[in-house]
């Protein structure tokens, strides 16, 4: 047994160097495109590009080195995403490479320190009233300042920055349902939740960001499905949220002309369902391996690098990478669903789950609405879309998900196996 051990340690981080170098290898090859689509070499695209490849390999040996982690399979894919996203955003418009590469540190960061917080379930019980509390007061902040952007009241400037609060209550909203909802308390606790829900996603109805409303109800009723695995429950609750919605479109008719051009996109090509049919055109004539990066004409439209950087990449990257983004998505659906099946208390497999479950959400509606499957409702691509409270909130859902493998915790889990 002790022979096999240590073959398997000397194994992985030869497995976790040959994905590194392939990772950054991928990056290398993509990033030449944009520092010299000039005929002058872009230094400050050039020191950004750097920046990130290093701050990668930085983290990499920190944590294999110093943290003792066994299982960076998420950072990989994170770092990833998120360099495609930096070489796009960068590669349409240089200038906000800069500000991409800060809110990707910031990201990581979020990261690391989520993944202190949810070492212990003690203090993630003791912190979710005091969170709550500070994503209804974020919330309440954004209603009373923020500035109507395309049509949402969700974005308050500051400076030359601009947050988005919405983004960073998704992470409070998990972190306070997987701690509230960890055993099965009173039912006090379950109400004081659901008025939390019901907070959360009526406030941001009054802000007209229904696309992040529902993806906080998607994800209510994942956490609602785990902690009582009644289906008929669940169904009564959706079923409400139906009639809810059909009577805010009847009392607020502005909300179905918002949507007025679903499945009509032919019909209204210069005017409602301009942007998706843009997508479906362009996408499809970059072929399976893309026209290049830089060569694309999608990154002329309007929200080219937010809401529809996917048919960028469909487009200069090609349909197959396109779809190697989407099947990332999937492998870390896959990936949290068998960690929390094993997790050492309910309070992780909540979080991965949910985490896991509003990445998912969030991708359908990107995906699915710049291609008039589903409604367009203007979400981000997570990791993949220029704005940094999106980024931020990306690795932070992460954080979810690796703090639910107790291998995350090399000091933990000796304690654990000693104690076994």
């Amino acid at each position: 047994m002790a022979n096999t051990e240590r073959k398997r340690k000397k194994k992985q981080p030869f497995n976790w160097l040959v994905m590194l170098f392939s990772a950054t290898m991928f990056e290398l090859m993509a990033m030449m495109p944009v520092i010299f689509s000039t005929e002058e070499m872009n230094m400050e695209v050039l020191g950004v590009f750097g920046g990130f490849i290093l701050v990668q390999w930085l983290y990499f040996i920190c944590a294999r080195n110093f943290a003792s982690q066994r299982a960076t399979e998420l950072e990989i894919i994170a770092f990833t995403l998120s360099g495609i996203g930096l070489i796009t955003v960068a590669s349409v418009y240089p200038e906000y490479a800069l500000k991409q590469f800060i809110a990707i540190l910031i990201g990581l960061a979020a990261f690391i320190l989520l993944l202190a917080l949810m070492r212990n379930v003690e203090v993630i019980t003791a912190l979710r009233i005091p969170v709550a509390i500070l994503a209804i007061g974020l919330l309440a902040v954004n209603l009373v300042l923020a500035e109507t952007v395309n049509g949402a009241l969700n974005w308050i400037s500051l400076g030359s920055f601009s947050i988005q609060p919405s983004e960073l209550v998704k992470v409070a909203f998990i972190f306070v349902g997987a701690a509230t909802l960890e055993k099965l308390q009173s039912a006090r606790s379950h109400t004081l939740y659901l008025v939390f829900s019901l907070g959360c996603v009526g406030a941001l109805f009054l802000m007209r960001d229904f696309g992040t409303a529902l993806i906080f109800f998607a994800t209510f009723m994942v956490i609602a499905f785990m902690r009582s695995g009644d289906i008929k429950t669940i169904g009564l609750i959706g079923t409400g949220a139906i009639l809810g919605a059909g009577l805010i479109i009847y009392f607020k008719p502005y909300v179905a002309s918002r949507f007025a051009a679903y499945r009509h996109v032919w019909e209204m090509a210069n005017e409602g369902g301009y942007q998706q049919t843009r997508v479906l055109s362009y996408s499809a004539s970059g072929g399976l391996f893309g026209l290049g990066i830089g060569e694309g004409k999608l990154r002329n439209v309007f929200a080219s690098t937010t809401d529809l950087i996917f048919g960028v990449i469909c487009e200069e990257w090609g349909l197959l990478m396109g779809f190697c983004v989407v099947l990332c998505f999937a492998f870390v659906a896959i990936y949290a669903f068998r960690l929390a099946r094993h997790a050492r208390s309910t309070v992780y497999s909540i979080a991965a789950v949910a985490a896991a479950s509003m990445l998912l959400v969030q991708l359908a509606l990107n995906v699915f609405g710049i291609t008039d499957l589903l409604p367009l409702t203007g979400v981000t691509l997570p990791f993949v879309s220029r704005g940094g409270t999106s980024m931020i909130c990306s690795w932070a859902l992460f954080a979810f998900i690796k703090s639910s493998d107790i291998k995350t915790y090399p000091k933990l889990e000796k304690q654990m196996d000693d104690a076994q």
